[in-house]
């Protein structure tokens, strides 16, 4: 798949920035593509950061040519509802709340929404309000963070 091939042809260029490739999508389009990469760094992303990585992805593309059509590149953080992907993200966010969606149902259901109570051989926990449910990651399609409305409220001033 050719946003396999672009993940691995782009994080080595995004990690020697100094960032982490959290997501890259790749979804074809009439009259076009588009290349979305969501990029991070243990002090948050700014639009300078973007910009950075925007340029050296997309002279990395132009010399590659990797894509056979015209297409859009866009380079953003991840957000507070950030993409869970990677074995460490789930490592790294136990203990969150999560949304988790998966590629075919089990027991006629493919969304489930849950605190991640753990991460072990490559396989989730999610505590939900209607039991504990495990996942293996080849089984989750999609899966990110729930933002957690309280952290987000300013604190009252006296």
């Amino acid at each position: 798949m050719l946003d396999t091939k672009l993940t691995q042809l782009l994080e080595p260029v995004v990690e020697s920035l100094g960032y982490e490739l959290v997501l890259l999508e790749y979804v074809p389009q009439r009259g076009g593509a588009l290349v979305r990469l969501y990029i991070d760094s243990l002090g948050g992303i700014t639009l300078a950061d973007c910009e950075r990585v925007s340029r050296e992805v997309s002279a990395t593309l132009d010399v590659n040519d990797p894509i056979p059509q015209n297409y859009r590149l866009e380079v953003s953080s991840p957000g507070m509802d950030r993409p869970l992907v990677k074995p460490e993200h789930f490592e790294r966010f136990v203990g969150h709340d999560v949304s988790i969606r998966l590629a075919t149902p089990r027991d006629g259901r493919r969304k489930f929404s849950g605190r991640l109570s753990g991460y072990a051989n490559r396989a989730v926990s999610v505590q939900a309000e209607d039991g504990k449910f495990d996942f293996a990651l080849d089984e989750i399609e999609r899966a990110h963070l729930i933002p957690d409305v309280n952290e987000l409220k300013p604190e009252k001033r006296r």
